[in-house]
């Protein structure tokens, strides 16, 4: 495992001997369990804690090929957050003089920036242990598991007999065939953490979340970026005025954008590597050090032998219905290898569906579904894009009947006093009703403001009621009262103006 943990210094080390110590002797396996997992990321890790911790004496599994805590905390969420908040200190500095400070002479200590990664990532790892999880009473396997018959699943020469299993295997990133590209070399979300020194110049491929948060990253930390897009705008799966704002900031970062843009070939050179693309019917090329591909993933379905099982599948991964059941009926999936949601939250939301109906629900305790979720996200640049419920768009195509309100934040206080008004709440709702059917927020706080509207939809709070809600004052998410405060006087049509003129007249 050292391979995918470079460089192995004391904190990389650490983090090795949590999630998948070299000693580690696997336990000799029990003549049935409950439950076996496939999979210690997120959904892994969940299902197998939260069903050891029911108190109910189960016998379960965990088996995990690569590094337990899968990309979240290997690769994923934790070292990507823990630069992009090195790098918003940049852009906090960068404003300074908007807001009166002129710092001079800025210094950016790149290895030092990953070390703090490394060294943040080891420190909060023993949550996701294989000490942890055995100290939990889960049987943990460290090896290559694959279903064998209906009811065993072998890893290495272990054998585990299981009353159900459950499908945790993840994803990883998806390579572009782009001719030259394998031999040029690339970074993933695998390889990108481990750099230790900045690459001058830096490609990255994909407008999306990833894409688009470690562009504006790594320029920050000083590299020279430039992002290649397909599309003809960034996060095309958000509301078109989300990538007017964002292309901006990126732009004024410094950010190189090729929007339209079709790879052609990648060709090593010395030095860097160089790409040949077109934009618009124009060809051109670029030479950079290094090329990061973030253009969506790949389930790992490989080497469970599932058609032996029954289970279906496809390119997208593990095929489940909405009880989050495999056509194999002893089998479940969670997360990224059977979802089109591919959030840590999401997984484990999921989890916590699949202990349900694998535990509860043989009992008549009820089933959950997967589709009664509401599902909130967050694209971590600067200023965030959060995302719940239902596009503009998304509710067109579904036939509804809706209205919308925006709020610009250049109209709320604390947003004018931050010096951070790029941004807005776009709230739609159900014509002629205060049912929210979903928000876009894109500002600084948007994932934390977020929140609100989502448990407001949960709860099946509507506009009205959000309206009476107080918020602290100066707050960014102010700006989420205003948005019902707009849906309230839409309430006062004329002729509800005209009776309580005559109500207040003669009162």
């Amino acid at each position: 495992m050292t391979e995918l943990l470079t460089p192995m210094d004391v904190y990389n080390q650490k983090l090795l001997a949590e999630v998948h110590p070299p000693d580690w002797i696997d336990p000799q396996p029990a003549a049935l369990y409950d439950l076996v997992v496939i999979g210690a990321g997120t959904a892994g890790l969940v299902v197998a804690a939260g069903a050891a911790g029911l108190g109910l004496r189960l016998k379960i599994a965990l088996v995990e090929r690569k590094l337990m805590g899968g990309d979240c905390l290997n690769f994923g969420c934790v070292p990507s957050k823990t630069i992009i908040r090195s790098a918003r200190t940049i852009g906090e500095i960068w404003r300074g003089s908007e807001l009166g400070i002129r710092v001079d002479g800025i210094e950016i200590d790149f290895g030092a920036v990953m070390e703090r990664m490394r060294r943040i990532r080891a420190q909060i790892s023993h949550a996701d242990s294989a000490a942890r999880f055995a100290s939990l009473g889960v049987d943990v396997f460290l090896g290559d598991g694959k279903f064998t018959s209906q009811d065993t699943i072998t890893v290495g020469d272990r054998v585990l007999k299981f009353k159900k299993a459950v499908i945790a295997t993840g994803s990883r990133a998806a390579t572009p065939q782009i001719p030259g590209l394998a031999q040029a070399g690339y970074l993933t979300n695998e390889t990108v953490f481990s750099l230790t020194e900045r690459p001058r110049r830096l490609a990255v491929i994909g407008g999306g979340p990833v894409g688009c948060e470690l562009a504006q990253a790594f320029q920050r930390l000083g590299c020279e970026v430039v992002l290649l897009h397909r599309g003809d705008r960034l996060l095309s799966k958000e509301d078109p005025e989300v990538a007017d704002i964002l292309q901006q900031v990126l732009a004024k970062d410094g950010v190189k954008l090729i929007l339209n843009c079709q790879l052609q070939q990648v060709s090593a050179n010395n030095p860097g590597k160089t790409i040949t693309y077109t934009s618009d019917d124009r060809s051109d090329r670029i030479t950079v050090d290094e090329i990061f591909i973030g253009v969506g993933r790949t389930p790992n379905i490989e080497g469970l032998n599932l058609a032996q099982v029954g289970v279906d599948y496809d390119d997208k991964g593990v095929i489940v219905n909405d009880y989050l059941q495999t056509t194999n009926p002893k089998i479940f999936a969670a997360g990224d290898v059977c979802m089109k949601w591919q959030f840590t939250h999401a997984a484990d939301a999921a989890a916590r569906i699949v202990i349900k109906n694998t535990l509860f629900s043989p009992f008549g305790l009820g089933k959950s579904k997967l589709s009664s979720l509401v599902m909130p996200w967050v694209t971590y640049t600067e200023p965030e894009v959060a995302r719940v419920g239902l596009s503009a768009e998304e509710a067109h195509q579904q036939g509804l009947k809706f209205n919308t309100i925006k709020v610009e934040l250049s109209t709320v206080d604390r947003a004018i006093t931050d010096g951070e008004t790029e941004g807005f709440v776009k709230v739609i709702h159900r014509q002629d009703s205060d049912e929210i059917l979903g928000a876009t927020i894109v500002s600084s706080h948007a994932g934390e403001s977020i929140s609100h509207i989502t448990t407001a939809m949960v709860n099946k709070i509507g506009l009205g009621k959000l309206s009476n809600t107080i918020q602290p004052y100066p707050t960014q998410a102010d700006a989420i009262r205003k948005a019902a405060d707009a849906y309230r006087k839409t309430l006062l049509t004329p002729r509800n103006q005209k009776l309580l003129g005559l109500l207040t007249k003669f009162s």
